[in-house]
This record gives C-alpha cells, structure tokens and sequence, in this order.
C-alpha cells in the first residue's frame, strides 16, 4: 500500500497508551508504520506541534497530527467503518466506554506499581526498553541514559497513591480482577463477546505494556490468568476470531446482551474505582468553586502547567482498610463522562435495563457521580467546557 495511504504512530513497546492504539489498528486493519519516540523528526516538528513532549502520537494520511489515544481511536472510526467495533446495543455501548474509562485510568497507577515497585527483578530488560526512546548512540550510553530517564518515571508513584502502605490492597484487588478477567476469557475471546469493543482496547493500555510484557507482573498473569495473557496475545492480531474459540460467533451478543461472566468484573470496576472517583469528583467541585472566573477554555490544572494528566489538588480517602492519597486525577473524570453521556441519553426502557444492570453490580452510586462544571479536551489538554 502506498505510504500516502498510512498512518504514522510515534510511541515505543513498553509505554501504555501506545499499546492501546496500536491494538486498535492492528484489529482495525489500518495500514500503520510505528516509529519510536528518539525519531528526530518527532523530537522536534511533532513535539512543538503538540505542545508537549507525550505518547502515542499519531498522524494521519493528509497530515493531521492527533494525540490521546481516545481522540485518535474517535477520529479512525468516523473515517474507516469496517471492521465495525461498535456495539449495536445502547447499553452495551455504556459498559463498553466504562471499561475503556478504568483501563486507561484506574489501572495505570497499578501497571506502574508493577514497573517501578519491583524495578531491581527487571532492570535489565526496563532499561533495554526505555533504551528505544533515547537518541541513537552507543549501546551502553543508551542503557546510561535509560536510566536517568526512568528515574523521572519512578518518581510518580507517590502522585499515583502507590505507597508501602496500600502496595499489598493494590496487589490484592489485581489479583481479584485478574481471576475475574480469567473466568471470563476462558469462555469469550473479548470482553463484550465475539468482537473487540472500545472496553478491550482501554484495557489493553495498563494489561499489555505494563502488565503483561514486564518480567514481573508477565510471570503473574502468565501463572494465575493465563486466559488474560492470551487475550492481550488476540488483541496485537488482525484475525477477530481465533482457533481458541473455532464456534463462536463473529458478533456482539443480541438483544442488547452481555456475558454473564462480565458482571463480576463490573461488580470490582465499581467497587474498586467507585471511592477514588467521588474523591477525584469532589476535590474537582471544590477547585471550581474557588476559581474568581471560569470561562469555557479554562485550563483544568492546579498552577495552570499544560499537561496530559494534570490535577487539580491532593485527595485522601478510604479504601480496602487503607488510606489512599495521591494527586486528583481530573482526567479519569474526563474520560469516564463519556460513559455517564451515554448512559444520560438512554431512552427509557433502556435506562431501566441499565439500571437493573447496575443494582445487581453495585454501580448506581458511581454512575450518579457529576462534576459541576463538563470538562473537555482542547489543543490536547483538558479545560472546561
């Protein structure tokens, strides 16, 4: 195929959200070449059009240069309509986006736990790794370099809550979403069914990269959910449905279903993610309302710095018989009222299906969470809408 027809995404193996879109072009069957980050034309005409050094960054065939994951997945599906990844099902298109939402933000501080809390098991390999990003020089300069680099990453875990004093509440609610995610892939080869959804590509950012390519956190899924290993594996191939499951069908389920197996996962979606998010809500409201003014396009940041992943203050709160504190994390509000929206505009007796749905998981309380104030994606950072 003619190199005017392809994208371009600038990322690298091991970092996150590059996963995520990478397994949606893989299974999109859009023709892509992927070019690290030490790319020197990333490193100077892409980074100054962005606006900040980040990943994945992709470019379009006529030019447009896109980051975010989300915004870039949204952009391919307006332009490409098959394969079709959209659940027919309105509700089914809700827990779709809810899990898109969890993946990429409530499992990213748990995939960085599993890097940098266990960093001395896997130096040898997370240093090759972040190698890749740096500018081409000798090969042990490049692991020297790799090194002062992954210090900045390390460094986040305290905004991210990962503290000795919740690591062993985090490895446990892992362990239960990973038997969870087992029960559930031993019997469907995608989380809505017979056809990957946006629900798999979020989940794909934290259980790829991180999770299932680390020495460490691989030898844990690989051990006690080996199902979810081969999922991450079915998700980086082009083929919808594999020779795992020769019978099943090629679709989403009908009349709006979903797997029974899925409820208990969102039954720990819910309850995992629920405190965090009403405490990210509230600290949200609470800067708002200090703010002398706030005009659509004001910048949702605590000292106005453009970032990917800003927050907005400090945050403390209950969870699984600890103390979590860490950095508000206004970006996962963003990302998750795109399920709300979906859900607010439910026709009747859909939103009563939904309902039911969320009675027997737990999710009622969750799903009621509001900011006072949208919040939205401008010039690739979030402001107020």
């Amino acid at each position: 195929m003619m190199m005017s027809d392809t994208y371009t995404l600038w990322g690298t193996p091991h970092s996150l959200f590059t996963g995520k879109v990478r397994s949606y072009l893989i299974k999109k069957r859009v023709p892509y070449r992927e070019i690290v980050s030490s790319d020197a034309r990333f490193l100077s005409e892409v980074v100054a059009r962005v606006g900040h050094r980040v990943i994945p960054v992709m470019q379009t065939p006529e030019g447009e240069i896109v980051q975010d994951t989300t915004a870039i997945i949204d952009l391919v599906e307006q332009r490409v309509a098959t394969p079709d990844f959209t659940p027919p099902g309105p509700v089914q298109q809700v827990v779709a986006h809810l899990l898109d939402a969890f993946g990429s933000n409530y499992l990213m501080p748990l995939a960085m736990h599993y890097r940098w809390s266990y960093r001395a098991q896997q130096e040898l390999f997370l240093r090759s790794e972040f190698a890749r990003a740096v500018p081409p020089m000798e090969h042990g300069q490049r692991l020297e370099t790799a090194g002062k680099l992954m210090l900045r990453f390390a460094d986040f875990l305290p905004g991210l809550g990962v503290t000795p004093a919740v690591i062993p509440a985090m490895e446990a609610s892992y362990a239960e979403l990973l038997a969870a995610l087992e029960q559930h892939f031993q019997q469907h080869p995608y989380l809505l069914g017979g056809r990957p959804s946006i629900a798999d590509f979020g989940m794909m950012a934290p259980l790829y990269a991180h999770l299932a390519r680390d020495p460490v956190p691989a030898f844990l899924m690989k051990t006690t959910a080996p199902s979810v290993f081969r999922w991450t594996e079915r998700m980086n191939s082009p083929e919808i449905i594999d020779t795992d499951y020769p019978d099943y069908p090629d679709s989403f389920p009908a009349d709006d279903a979903l797997p029974h197996t899925l409820e208990a996962v969102l039954a720990l979606v819910f309850a995992h993610w629920g405190p965090g998010l009403n405490a990210d809500t509230a600290c949200f409201n609470a800067w708002l309302a200090e703010l002398e003014t706030a005009a659509p396009g004001t910048l949702v940041s605590h000292n106005n710095g453009r970032k990917v992943h800003p927050h907005v203050g400090w945050i403390s709160y209950p969870w699984r018989g600890v103390v979590m504190e860490r950095a508000s994390h206004p970006h996962s509000l963003w990302h998750f009222s795109r399920a709300q929206a979906l859900a607010d505009n439910l026709a009747v007796t859909d939103q009563e299906r939904l309902g039911v749905l969320l009675d027997r998981t737990g999710g009622r309380e969750m799903m009621a969470l509001r900011t006072d104030r949208a919040i939205t994606r401008q010039d690739n950072v979030l402001v107020l809408a």
